[in-house]
């Protein structure tokens, strides 16, 4: 039953996984949709993990958070890990659902917080919004179920054999995990998703007549130039001299520039260096394209379990075609190197049940034209806004195929970076995107029912 409940709000966001304020700009989904409700008036708490998922490292209560960003972050104790596929984090999220209880009860108890409003607690893990479904039948609060992920049926590409051996033992293993996502979307007032691919894939989600609204991870958009202009159908040329070379590999100067067709087409892959990612396709095409003579620079931004063997591949590659590894950067430096770049590579494997992830959306940001191996949402966006090309994904031919179409057309290439910006524009600008998000859980407050 949704509760009527007067403006301002008290609103809590359970989600142990996103950067917090102190760990770098720019703010991802939590972090920006908290600041805006708290610019709103609203008093917001978010509750996340002492123990940070992209950094792995220790978290320290943020000093003057509350004074600087409007809302409050509180840290539960969880323990660590160092792997994202492990016993150790799975460990980690039932410490997190736990003690996040614990604390919530004994902090209300105790009258030092007040009881919420509405919490919006982000899936996965699972233990969290589960406690947080239990608190908020406790307190009479709206629970709303934030999709970040399929989760768990993400973990049967993990499972040893061929598919019809992970068919059978998926159940078996995960059948429970399944069992109690779908009580707890069904005791959900409403559900939210960052893709319209989670709905479209998690029957439970869609079930009934309850609140539903998605939201991109999205991207913000000032930390990037747009591509360059065209003028009487030629691309614009650039006046900046050549950069330098930085410690990082990157070019120091964010001013983009109109790429020759003699010039190396410079593509980038951003994110985590895991089995879930296409990379052997990328090493692959990489030799292809030398074979025929197509210059590109193909760079990878990022760390993982693969980062060392793909060091060591990238190095023996000889020809025109060549891949840089820079390892995990910081903001600036990834910045700088995506507007250093043509195109933004999307390196997912499908059977990941990746909809729209955030490499996506700083690639369009950045005005890269985008070569994808996702179907659904994410092939329907390049499509629609005329902003890429696709690949198959395990096909180091198709990628090749892909890169040396641009390589080889560079007006073409120009006008498919102008598409990626619009497409940025239109669904990724996160001051736009989550003011929509504010309004519907503002909305969802309102609303009541019998």
């Amino acid at each position: 039953m949704y509760r009527s409940e007067p403006l301002p709000l008290s609103v809590w966001i359970v989600n142990p996984f996103d950067d917090i304020p102190g760990e770098g700009l720019p703010p991802l989904r939590y972090w920006s949709l908290a600041r805006i409700l708290a610019g709103r008036g609203h008093d917001v708490t978010w509750w996340t993990a002492a123990w940070s998922h992209r950094r792995k490292a220790a978290r320290t209560t943020p000093l003057h958070t509350r004074d600087e960003e409007g809302f409050a972050v509180r840290l539960v104790a969880v323990r660590p890990y160092t792997k994202n596929i492990s016993f150790a984090r799975l460990g980690s999220h039932r410490d997190f659902g736990r003690t996040f209880e614990r604390l919530a009860n004994e902090s209300i108890a105790a009258g030092k917080l007040e009881r919420p409003d509405i919490i919006l607690a982000s899936l996965p893990p699972l233990e969290g919004p589960e406690a947080a479904a239990r608190l908020a039948k406790r307190l009479d609060a709206n629970l709303v179920v934030d999709l970040m992920d399929v989760w768990p049926e993400t973990f049967e590409r993990l499972l040893p054999g061929p598919q019809w051996l992970r068919k059978t033992l998926y159940p078996l293993l995960f059948g429970r995990m399944a069992t109690r996502r779908r009580a707890l979307l069904e005791a959900a007032d409403a559900v939210s998703s960052c893709a319209h691919g989670y709905l479209d894939v998690i029957p439970e989600a869609t079930s009934g007549d309850k609140p539903r609204h998605v939201c991109h991870l999205g991207a913000w958009l000032p930390e990037f130039d747009a591509p360059p202009r065209l003028i009487d159908e030629i691309p614009a040329a650039s006046t900046v001299p050549a950069a330098e070379s930085t410690a990082t590999g990157v070019a120091e100067t964010k001013q983009p520039t109109a790429a020759s067709s003699s010039a190396p087409l410079a593509c980038v892959y951003s994110g985590t260096l895991e089995a879930g990612q296409d990379l052997d396709t990328l090493l692959s095409a990489a030799r292809l394209l030398s074979a025929q003579g197509v210059s590109a620079t193909l760079h990878v931004a990022g760390t993982g379990r693969l980062e060392p063997s793909l060091r060591s591949a990238a190095e023996s590659l000889r020809g025109s075609c060549s891949v840089r590894v820079h390892g995990l950067l910081d903001r600036g430096a990834y910045v700088r190197l995506l507007s250093e770049c043509d195109v933004g590579l999307v390196l997912v494997k499908p059977e990941s049940l990746v909809a729209v992830p955030y490499k996506v959306c700083d690639y369009a940001s950045a005005g890269l034209a985008i070569v994808n191996s996702l179907p659904g949402e994410l092939e329907r966006f390049v499509s629609e806004y005329r902003a890429g090309v696709p690949y198959t994904a395990g096909s180091g031919d198709s990628l090749a195929r892909a890169i040396a179409s641009l390589a080889g057309d560079r007006r073409r290439l120009l006008d498919m970076r102008h598409g990626s910006r619009r497409l940025a524009e239109a669904e990724f600008d996160r001051d736009k995107t989550y003011a929509r998000f504010a309004d519907w859980l503002e909305g969802i407050s309102r609303a009541s029912r019998g």
